[in-house]
């Protein structure tokens, strides 16, 4: 079988997995920012590594999964200004900081737990961990990468890059980054444009603030992923992972705090999810395509036709490979909807399988599972991981038809591999999703209703012709007689 691969956006290209210790593997996700409801951006990089955590705990390795909750310190812009975005929401909604926070983690929590992603092992939070934060704004200062600046401490960037590399992550040069960028109006205190907060003073009325050795004030946004991730994976660890918007500043700020703080890089690959569109737009509020999670599976809104199950949508978002952009329009998850469900089916035909004696059968079992676990080694292919499960739904179909075979060693190998697939890896459930069956249902209960009606005004019975008629007003169906015949519709 094939190693596996991921494509490490550090040095671009894809590098054969080597864990640090042989059994156990560090796993670090940057989480949401809880202050508004999750959305279809928050779905996409939620289940994009996902499948990283399933597939490496179905390979055998003991995973320490750490996905932090941002709730301090980030701000309105990554210039180091403006409000914070959980206490802006607080002052707005009249309510504490830890009240929008509880709200909006318990809806994160909810509507992931919809869409089947697995918890993560330790879920921190920044203002949970304070201390740890201001303890490597110590260690960055005593290193000679800060300075302090009126009650604030920022990372000094050319400093930094007089020893280590910085921009290699998102591709910047720092040369260029000098010369693009202007002094902005409250960034004085700062020695150049390109430095960032580790620790900004806060001003009286900012609602959130701890005291510091450099007086009271709060962490900067990058610093919480630095001091988690080292203080529960170590200074070193694996896997670091987040959407591809974080490259910079975010990210390239952690790979700067850990050389400066510890004088290493913090994981050995770094992966990144790409974005979504809707209808080949960036979503925004500006545009009217922002989508909340909840207002997809409820379908309450106006560019959605219909609901959408969150199996649906997991099914839809693992179609595309996590690297690629991902565009959600009605038509493709509707779509999906179906492939979905003629794999459930496919599935549950399987189940009810019962053996041969002898194997007859095109498919090629160990071929097929190497296939498979090809495409997940290729840098967590679901994708192609998919298509060849939907070849294998072919081969349950000759099976069920009597055309094929399989003994009861082969056939419960197939059922096993294909449900670990399906289930374990691509995190999908046995639910009754599919609205396909229940259509059918109902437009054959149509038919027959209209079929009646129709008799009785043959009958000329118009009492009863009518009453299905008013009936079905009441239950906002209407029914349009035409030349044609009778059509129906939901009002």
């Amino acid at each position: 079988m094939s190693k596996l691969q991921m494509f490490n956006s550090r040095s671009r290209e894809k590098e054969t997995f080597k864990p640090i210790n042989p059994e156990h593997i560090g796993m670090y996700v940057c989480g949401p920012t809880v202050y508004g409801d999750p959305h279809l951006g928050h779905a996409r990089s939620n289940v994009s590594f996902d499948i990283v955590f399933r597939y490496l705990q179905y390979l055998g390795y003991k995973v320490r999964y750490v996905r932090n909750i941002t709730d301090v310190g980030h701000l309105e812009s990554d210039a180091d200004e403006g409000e914070d975005k959980v206490a802006k929401k607080a002052r707005v909604e009249k309510l504490e900081p830890m009240e929008i926070v509880q709200r909006y983690t318990i809806e994160y929590h909810d509507r992931m737990r919809e869409l089947n992603s697995l918890p993560p092992s330790i879920e921190p939070s920044a203002s949970g961990h304070i201390i740890e934060q201001i303890n490597i704004v110590k260690k960055i200062l005593e290193n000679g990468y800060a300075y302090e600046s009126n009650g604030s401490v920022y990372f000094d960037v050319q400093k930094y890059a007089k020893d280590f590399k910085y921009g290699e992550l998102s591709g910047k040069k720092l040369e260029d980054m000098l010369e693009g960028t202007r002094e902005l109006e409250g960034q004085a205190e700062k020695h150049s444009s390109v430095d960032f907060a580790i620790w900004k003073q806060a001003k009286p009325e900012h609602i959130m603030q701890w005291d510091s050795p450099w007086g009271k004030g709060f962490p900067g946004w990058h610093l919480e992923c630095t001091a988690m991730s080292t203080k529960y994976l170590g200074n070193h660890f694996d896997i670091h992972c987040g959407g591809m918007d974080l490259q910079f500043p975010h990210h390239e700020a952690e790979i700067a705090q850990n050389n400066g703080s510890y004088g290493e890089e913090p994981c050995n690959y770094w992966l990144h999810n790409n974005m979504l569109t809707i209808e080949g737009k960036k979503m925004g509020k500006s545009l009217g395509n922002f989508i909340t999670l909840k207002e997809l599976f409820d379908g309450d809104h106006k560019l959605l036709e219909q609901p959408y199950h969150p199996m649906t949508v997991r099914f839809f978002m693992l179609q595309a490979h996590y690297r690629s952009t991902l565009d959600f329009s009605n038509e493709a998850l509707k779509a999906a909807e179906k492939g979905f469900s003629r794999l459930m089916k496919a599935y549950s035909i399987l189940e009810k399988t019962e053996p041969g004696k002898e194997s007859k059968s095109v498919l090629n079992l160990e071929k097929f599972k190497e296939n498979c676990l090809s495409a997940l080694n290729d840098d967590f292919n679901t994708p192609v991981l998919i298509a060849h499960l939907f070849e294998a739904v072919k081969h349950i179909n000759a099976l069920d038809q009597g055309n094929a075979t399989l003994n009861e060693e082969d056939l419960n190998q197939f059922k096993t591999f294909v449900g670990d697939m399906l289930f374990t890896v691509l995190g999908l459930k046995r639910i009754n999703t599919d609205n396909t069956d229940s259509n059918d249902l109902v437009e054959g209960l149509m038919e027959l209703i209209i079929d009646l009606r129709t008799r009785a005004k043959q009958a000329k019975d118009y009492d009863t012709a009518d009453a299905i008629r008013d009936r079905l007003n009441e239950m906002s169906v209407q029914l349009k007689d035409s030349k044609e015949g009778t059509s129906w519709e939901v009002s």
